[in-house]
Order: C-alpha cells, then structure tokens, then sequence
C-alpha cells in the first residue's frame, strides 16, 4: 500500500498520516465547482497537484487572473504544447487525472533556519517564561492571547490589492501569484512561532492560494511554461505547484496523458532532482535520473523498482522524444537543511537502463541531455559556488576588495563590457554621516527582554513599537514593509543574538560591482537571495532639506523617499486571505519622510544600484541607533527570490510625484528594459 505523499491539508487541518486506498477501477476525479457537462469537448482544467482538494478547494469564489486562460492557449477545450527544437509537438491533455506518488519524500520542505538564526538562544529563554496558565505580561494576572487566524475566501466583486492589475505579461503574473505565496508563508511562520504552533507554513500558504483559486498556469503542459524562466529560483515545493511548473507537491516525476498525431501516450514532463535518489548531475548538461518506488528509510520494505506510472512515462518520452522540464536542488548555503531549487531548461531524454543501486534494489536510470541554445540556469549557480569557496577564480577583476576592508565580505569590481578601469573617485564607509551627533539625537526606548526577544510576548516593549510582532522570522527575514522597523538598540537588555536585530549587523553576501552595457555600473551578487532578506544599507551623507534644491543639483546618486512603483507598494502579504485588514497602501496614501542622503562622495555598494520600473529590490525604513523618526535608516530588502548573478535594482520613484515642501524629483529617461517600462523615473 503506497502512503499518500501528496496530500495539502485545510489551513486549519494538520497534516495527517493517512494512508490511501486501493480502487478497484481507475478514476479521475475533477476539481470541485467545475462543470464538465457544459460542453461535449473535453474541459481544461484545473488539476490539483496534491490529489483531490478538501472541502472548498477549487470551488473559490476569486477567478482567475485575466491572462490566465491566454496561457493555456484554450481553443475548443485543447490546450497545445509547447514548441520542440525539432518542430511543435501536438500534445492534447485527455482528462484531469489524480498524479499519485509511491515514494517518500527524503528531502521535506520543512521551515529552513538561517546560520545566524536565534532559535536556541529563544528555546533558553522560553524556559524561564511564565506557565502558560500564568499571567502573559506577569502584571494584572490577566492572560492575553492571540486570536487564531480566520481563513476566508475571496468575496466576489471585492478588488484585492495585492492582485496584479489586468496584465498580458505571464511574467507579471507568476511573479504576483510567487510574491503573494512567498508573503502568506511569512506571515504564517510568524504567527506559528507566536503560538509555538507547526512551522508547515508552506502548506498553509499553498492550502490558502489553492482556496482562492490564486495559482498561475493552472493545468498540465509539455515544454516551457510562461511567465518562468530558466535559473529562477525556488525555497519550497509548492512553489513550484502554485505557479504550474511542477504539480506534485513531492513526487519528483509529473507526468501527463497527451496526444501524439493519432495515439495517446504518457509521458514525463518534468523531474526534480532533489538528492532523494542516486542521481548523476555533476554536469550541467548532463543529467542521470533515477527512477522512483522502492527507496524507503525502512530497510525491509525496500524493492525493485517497477515500469509503471512516472518511470513509465519517462520510458515513453524516451521514445517520444519529448521535452522535460528539470528542476535540480542544491544545498542552500545559508540554511541548515534547507534546499534551493533551481530551474534549470529543457531536456530529452536519450537512453535508459537498469542498475543495481548501493542499498542493494534495481533501479531505473535516465540519461536526460539539455536541449541547446537555452540560457544557463545550474550552471551559473555551481559558478558562482566556486567563486565563493576561491574569489581569485573569478575572471575580469579589476579590484578583489572595492571597500578596501570595510565590509566583513570582500566587494569584488569586474568589467567584462569595456576597457573603464572603475567607477569615480569616492570613499568607501559603511557609515552614514549625519548632520549632527547620533548621542545628541533622541534615543529610542530599549526593552527589558533577558537573553533575547520572542514572539508573542506582550511585555517586550519593541515588539509592541512594531505593532505587536517582531518584524523579521526566524529566519532573519521581514515579514511585511511598514512606514518605519523598529530593531533593538544598545539600550536594549537582549543580547546580539536577539532575531530583533538584522540590519544593524551590516553586509553578509557576496557583491559584485560591474559594468553594465548601457548603465554605467551595476550592482549584483554571487549569493542566491530570499525574499524579504536583507541586502544593505543605503550610506552617504545627509542632507539639509531646507537649504537644498533637488532641482539645482547635480549629484546622481541623491536617495529621497519618493512614492515607489506598484509593485514595490504591492509587496506585502494578502492579509484579506487570513481574515485580517489589508495593510496596503496606495500611492495617493504614501507619506514620504524627509530625509535625502547623498552617496556622491563617500558611500557603500548601494550607490550602484540602478533603477528599474520591474526591481527585485524595495527600500524600508529602519530605527535603531535614535528615534528620529524623520531621519531613519534607509534599508534594501529583497522583493522576491533573487538568483546569483542578477542586476539587483529598486524603483527610484514615479516621475511626477512631489509632496509640499520637499521639493520636486528630477526626471530621467528610463532604459531599464522591463516590460512594464515607464518610460522615465
């Protein structure tokens, strides 16, 4: 009996292990809430990657976006494949089916933790917490607790504001459907680790959008899948399910029935290589893939293999010769047992056998070649890895360390586009210089907390600064922007080790500063980037507002906080979807503080990076040092996943935008190239 290894359970439900049962006759379930009866064509639908939903699942009363069903392709009920370098493959899905799945994950998504996560300092300090029958704040003796999430569905003809507007780009939308994922997930963990409650928060996030019927590329499809490119990187499964790259939430074989010409076949249409199995990927073109079944952590229930479900249909795409998906992982470095999932192309497979494995079961083998002309995606990683581990292997280096020691990890400056030997004389310092003394500024008030600060404690006095919750995970990474972060300062009674102090801690990856084709330098990193990470500080000089004129200056590289594009406003979670008050605000609401920085003369890497009407960066406000709140710390955190090696850039701001008494933004053509280009900045 194979245990059922695909199951997403309701946001309130806890994962159960359930077995499943043995039909006696094959049967394809369809989603609820879709009616196959309206036409005599067989309907696309939408296929849950996880088996048939639980009550509600794929009944939600929010449709889907727009482009959506541009991305199927739908005419008469077919959906066509994707194009072949030996010409288009007429591929037809026959029906929705249930994908089922007889292994056993050994490389489970479960919540990874950062090298400098604080869990064992908390666990310590959770020991000297009051019982849980005791007072919460050990004053009044009355206990506060924290209300359990409402799960709600969309209510029609309501707009959500985190929804992408009605765009055609698929590009936009995976992106919106990843970034609202990404955003639930966080604010579950956050809301888990108040209640010390099951860190799945993966499965949660997945369950709400799933509900909601938010998923992007709903239904199978061979080749590539719009709006992903190669070398995106993933933290979790069910990323992958959400945006339609790889339905099983941890079968590492999907696989779908297809029309080739006249016939009907099943064949593979993508894999994740994981580490589960004995697979060969040293080679980034080259990938042996064991087949699935028969891998078990207990030694007696270990067997051979069988020709049947996702090894078959690799067996026929071998003969089919059609194009596979593949999704390699790697260790993520900067977590303990976290994996980084990486999409790597378009591969075929070109021969096939059996072997005998090292825990002694026959096992299928797969010799999958990448499909050329496509862009690098693992192999960019493993690149980078190699840098890492050996910075003098990096080629084109003009300087090994452009802050000259100031930063803990060395700032490396290439160029590989012309013969300019660096950017313009400046001062390296990771320091902000302001107008006056910080020890003549107002101090921020410190809290009381013994080792460190945890969530949910109603008596920490900075977690209440920040409207209740700690601002950042486990993690290190931010939950939500708003107007200003509170961390713990040296008034603070926590140790260095407290969560509540991220940003101070200063530049922890790998930059690059390099020469753009047609942007002067640019700014990126060898290190893959999480969502909601921080990156750095921006440091230069502070202005005098009132004595000076934006529009009279020259200085390029002047930070004011000027009203972001929608995407960047757009960045927090969908707390609609939880049964909370939505949290956004609208460029007609935003306040923008009065604080310029200049990093003309003296500043960090952050003076390179350029703007884009499409960032993957997005500025926050942070206190740690005063409580000015007029003159806070300006702070970059990442807006999505950012792979090793791409351009990081924010939005500078809409050209246009002026608020009384702040003087108004200079334009500037804008060549940032994203499809949503506004043409100036």
């Amino acid at each position: 009996m194979y245990r059922a290894s695909n199951f997403i359970p309701d946001p309130n439900q806890e994962p159960l292990d359930a077995k499943a049962l043995r039909s006696l006759a094959p049967m394809f379930p369809v989603p609820m809430g879709v009616n196959v009866n309206q036409s005599r064509t067989p309907p696309l639908v939408c296929v849950t990657p996880v088996g048939q939903f639980p009550t509600g699942f794929g009944g939600g009363s929010l449709p889907n976006f727009g482009s959506f069903t541009t991305f199927n392709a739908t005419a008469n009920g077919v959906s066509h494949a994707g194009t072949s370098s030996n010409g288009p493959i007429d591929a037809t899905p026959i029906s929705a089916y249930k994908t089922r799945s007889s292994i056993i994950s050994f490389d489970g998504d479960d919540e990874p933790y950062s090298g400098n996560q604080t869990l064992a300092s908390e666990r310590k300090a959770r020991r000297g917490r009051p019982p849980k029958n005791s007072s919460a704040d050990g004053s009044n003796g009355v206990k506060v607790k924290r209300p359990k999430p409402v799960y709600k569905n969309f209510v029609a003809g309501k707009e959500l504001a985190f929804l992408p507007s009605s765009s055609t780009d698929p590009r936009e939308i995976v992106e919106a459907v990843h970034m609202t994922f990404e955003a639930l997930r966080r604010r579950h963990l956050q809301l888990d680790e108040t209640q010390e409650a099951s860190r799945r928060a993966d499965l949660k996030a997945g369950a709400i959008m799933m509900a909601s019927n938010i998923r992007a590329n709903a239904g199978k499809r061979v080749g590539t899948v719009p709006g992903v490119q190669i070398g995106d990187i993933f933290y979790f499964r069910m990323e992958l399910c959400i945006i339609g790259l790889h339905a099983p939430s941890m079968g590492g074989i999907d696989y779908m029935t297809t029309k080739f010409g006249n016939d009907e076949d099943s064949v593979a249409i993508c894999i994740v290589s994981a580490g589960g199995y004995e697979n060969e990927d040293d080679d980034t073109d080259v990938l042996v893939y064991s087949g699935q079944g028969g891998n078990s952590r207990n030694t007696e229930e270990r067997h051979d293999q069988k020709l049947e479900r996702g090894n078959l249909a690799l067996e026929r795409s071998l003969h089919r010769k059609n194009e596979i998906r593949v999704v390699r992982g790697f260790k993520d470095p900067f977590c303990i047992t976290g994996k980084i999932y990486i999409y790597d192309g378009l591969y075929k497979i070109h021969e096939s056998w059996k072997e005998r494995t090292k825990s002694g079961i026959n096992c299928f083998k797969y010799k999958l070649l990448r499909e050329p002309g496509q862009p690098d995606g693992a192999a960019i990683w493993k690149m980078t890895q190699r840098w890492i581990d050996n910075p003098a292997t990096r080629g084109s280096v003009i300087l090994a360390d452009l802050s000259s020691g100031a930063e803990t990890v060395p700032v490396c400056l290439v160029n590989e586009v012309d013969h300019e030997k660096g950017p313009g004389q400046f001062t390296y310092t990771n320091q902000v210089k302001y107008l006056r003394p910080l020890s003549s500024m107002k101090p921020l008030q410190g809290c009381g907390c013994q080792s460190v600060c945890l969530p949910g404690d109603v008596g920490c006095s900075c977690g209440q600064h920040n409207g209740g919750d700690l601002p950042y995970n486990s993690s290190g990474l931010l939950v939500t922007r708003k107007p200003i972060i509170y961390e713990c300062s040296e008034s603070c009674h926590c140790s260095s080790n407290c969560r509540n102090r991220v940003t101070q801690k200063g530049v922890r990856l790998h930059f690059e500063v390099f020469r753009t084709t047609n942007r002067g330098w640019g700014l990126r990193c060898w290190d893959p980037i999480r969502a909601g990470a921080f990156i750095c500080e921006y440091v230069g000089e502070v202005i005098d507002e009132l004595k000076f004129n934006l529009d009279d200056s020259e200085d390029d590289y002047i930070f004011q906080t000027v009203c972001p594009g929608e995407k960047t406003l757009k960045w927090n979670y969908g707390p609609e979807l939880m049964g909370e008050e939505s949290t956004y605000v609208s460029a007609d609401e935003f306040e923008p503080l009065p604080i310029k920085i200049s990093a003309k003369n003296i500043g960090n890497v952050s003076r390179f990076m350029n703007h884009s009407c499409s960032p993957n960066v997005f500025w926050q406000p942070v206190q740690y040092d005063h409580g000015d709140d007029r003159h806070p710390r300006i702070m970059f955190f990442a807006l999505k996943h950012i792979p090793p090696m791409t351009e990081l850039t924010y939005d500078y701001g809409v050209a246009g935008t002026e608020s009384s008494g702040l003087g108004s933004r200079r334009t500037k053509n804008c060549m940032c190239g994203s499809q949503n280009c506004r043409g100036q900045f």
